[in-house]
């Protein structure tokens, strides 16, 4: 009979002491990696809370370096995460905010992202405890995705049919939704439509999407 960890019971695999500070950081780069679709060169992290207070003991620095570079939580070069971004031209520092804003989770970290051509990108993530995490904002709009499934983000205007002609699309791909949330700055301004499906989604599919001219982009994250 296997032997199984109590680790693999009550929280993730994973490299570091705490799935928190370490995995749950891990997770949360890992995912915003992901979203801008290229080659990374630049990020500023700015940790909250008890990230703020105790990154460097618990390893949430190095974690947070090894998601950017597209490294699983359970990937023991997170250890050397500094030394490999450098090797691979990827520059990153770490911010301090030390508010006592008690609307901010007290694992909170922001990331400013830059990719290889310039595109730029915001994400807010929480570590919500036992390596589960939530992103909470993209580029300053308040969302939530946990990235437990494969997922669709779609940044579009907030116009009648969009939705109906993302999931349209979507169901001619036999893509099963799992949850579908919209979220929006305004009435008739910039909205974000967030598909989370258990299955993967072809960028054929996205391809088609991407052809309503009220969208203005789309990021595909596969587990």
């Amino acid at each position: 009979m296997a032997f199984i960890s109590v680790f693999d019971v009550i929280g993730p695999n994973m490299v570091g002491p705490s799935s928190s500070h370490t995995a749950g950081a891990a997770s949360i780069a890992l995912l915003a990696g992901k979203m801008i679709g290229e080659r990374i060169t630049r990020v500023t992290f700015t940790l909250y809370g008890s990230f703020a207070k105790t990154y460097k003991g618990h390893g949430t620095d190095k974690a947070l370096v090894g998601g950017i570079l597209g490294f699983e939580t359970d990937d023991v070069r997170i250890r050397d995460s500094f030394n490999i971004a450098k090797e691979n031209g990827l520059e990153f520092d770490f911010v301090c905010n030390n508010s006592d804003d008690e609307d901010i989770h007290p694992n909170t970290v922001d990331m400013e992202i830059v990719g290889e051509s310039g595109r730029q990108l915001t994400v807010r993530g929480e570590s919500l405890g036992g390596g589960k995490v939530m992103l909470t904002r993209i580029n300053g709009v308040k969302v939530q995705f946990t990235g437990e499934y494969h997922a669709l983000i779609v940044i579009q205007r907030d116009n009648p049919g969009v939705v109906a002609g993302i999931t349209s699309v979507l169901s001619s791909w036999d893509v099963n939704i799992a949850y579908l949330r919209v979220f929006r700055e305004e009435k008739g301004g910039l909205a974000y439509t967030i598909v989370e499906s258990d299955e993967e989604i072809s960028e054929k599919a996205v391809e088609v999407i991407k052809k309503n001219p009220a969208i203005q982009d789309i990021m595909l994250v596969q587990r």
